[in-house]
């Protein structure tokens, strides 16, 4: 002990927690844990279908700007181009891969003074994406599965379902 004048000085002693604490981090732990893993799931879940819609965006957006310029082939060597075809192909190869993950369904609507739009279930036409001068809006609808089932509750179906569209003027080919 160490003193100061006359009267000893104790020092406090620190108490150590007995065994009776020993499990409360683990039951704190499993209380927080599910609801935290849960936050966790559906952060990355939509993270991924955010960014699905904006890589199909671009797609779409890259689509359009074939289709204006009056493509009609992907193969220039092609005999008998379809127009249509091509730019769904174009669609194709910028959706990195996502394409046939979403399920996608067309809309075109030309704007030449009236208005003429194509499902994507109408077969090929000539005209469909009008002449030079008339808008083009393309427009691609799709559905993106979820993967948490807690959070493919919370979706119709359990699919994030959206639409991309782009709109265009053709230009003068």
């Amino acid at each position: 002990m160490k003193t100061t004048g006359d009267h000893p000085r104790v020092l406090p002693r620190i108490r150590r927690r007995g065994g009776r604490q020993g499990g409360v981090a683990t039951l704190e732990f499993a209380l927080v844990a599910p609801v935290l893993f849960f936050l966790l799931c559906m952060v990355m879940d939509l993270g991924i279908a955010l960014w699905v819609n904006l890589t199909m965006q671009y797609a779409v957006r890259e689509g359009a700007r074939y289709a204006v310029t009056g493509q009609a082939g992907l193969d220039p060597n092609q005999s008998n181009p379809q127009r249509y075809l091509a730019v769904i192909q174009e669609i194709r190869d910028q959706s990195m891969g996502l394409y046939p993950l979403v399920n996608p369904s067309y809309a075109i609507t030309v704007n030449s003074g009236k208005t003429q739009s194509y499902a994507s279930d109408t077969s090929y036409q000539s005209n469909m994406f009008g002449n030079p001068g008339d808008i083009v809006v393309l427009q691609v609808n799709c559905a993106w599965p979820m993967i948490t089932p807690m959070i493919r509750s919370f979706f119709p179906g359990g699919f994030f379902n959206f639409s991309v569209a782009a709109t265009m003027r053709n230009e003068g080919f």
